[in-house]
């Protein structure tokens, strides 16, 4: 990786929490635990993935560079969700939480040389598992997430019509 396709990586990281934040702008608040989509999270759930998956990335990018090849573990999202009842939980302090992840890691790439991001571990599912491994995945994650709950909004808001328009 070029160090200009590490600083779009980074700046597209570092963008994220404000992507998440916008699009749940104008999101009905009574819909925020609605699944319109068979199987899917709801933009409730989403929030406190965001917050539980942030704090595992950042914890996973600070192995990365003390230890000497970590075993990066990973985990069971879905379990997380249901156990963890992210669909019954206020969204505020996950919110706080995710920006909060995201802000220390964004300060940790500010002392990262050339060198730390190709620091390497294995990842317990995908095997070798470098730092710049690890900004690719992280970069896109909120933004795709982001785009997650605009499709759920969208689905709300057609599905409205449509009861209306019924009715």
């Amino acid at each position: 990786m070029t160090s200009q396709e590490r600083q779009e990586l980074i700046a597209r990281y570092k963008e994220g929490y404000n992507e998440v934040s916008r699009s749940l702008e104008g999101f009905p608040p009574d819909s925020l635990t609605a699944h319109p989509f068979q199987g899917k999270w709801s933009a409730a759930e989403i929030v406190h993935h965001l917050a539980d998956s942030e704090t595992t990335s950042g914890l996973r990018l600070r192995r990365l560079l003390v230890e000497d090849h970590p075993l990066i573990q990973g985990y069971d999202q879905d379990a997380y969700a249901g156990r963890l009842n992210y669909n019954n939980r206020e969204m505020a302090p996950a919110l706080d939480a995710f920006r909060s992840a995201r802000a220390t890691a964004a300060q940790l790439f500010e002392f990262m040389r050339d060198e730390d991001w190709e620091r390497e571990g294995t990842h317990s599912e995908s095997g070798s598992y470098t730092a710049e491994d690890w900004l690719t995945l992280y970069a896109a994650h909120a933004h795709n997430h982001a785009a997650q709950i605009r499709r759920l909004r969208e689905a709300l808001t057609a599905s409205g019509e449509n009861a209306a328009a019924t009715a």
